[in-house]
């Protein structure tokens, strides 16, 4: 049984909800698709700019999936990390965000 000091994050795992998984399970079969999608594009010689405007559709969709994803962070571990005075939960979230802004 988990501890009650110990978050979600400190274990690295997370248990979403049932509406939370099929929202994000969505958002990536949708991303799944854009890419089988470009690869069929690339197989039958498409044009290029063709080719660019669904390789930017399918990064918005990832970017719209991490904008998610971090969100519900944001508002399930962090916030209970911070208020269970785990503010190293911080530290991470800079981090992760560093990263996304590469």
């Amino acid at each position: 049984m988990e501890e009650q000091n110990e978050s979600c994050c400190a274990r690295r795992t997370k248990e979403r909800t049932e509406e939370e998984q099929r929202r994000l399970i969505n958002r990536l079969n949708r991303v799944e698709g854009q890419i089988r999608g470009i690869k069929n594009m690339v197989d039958k010689n498409a044009y290029c700019t063709d080719i660019i405007m669904q390789v930017s559709a399918a990064t918005a969709a990832l970017n719209a999936f991490n904008k998610e994803l971090l969100a519900a962070h944001i508002k399930g571990c962090v916030a209970r990390d911070i208020k269970d005075g785990r503010e190293d939960s911080i530290d991470d979230l800079v981090k992760t965000l560093q990263k996304l802004m590469r």
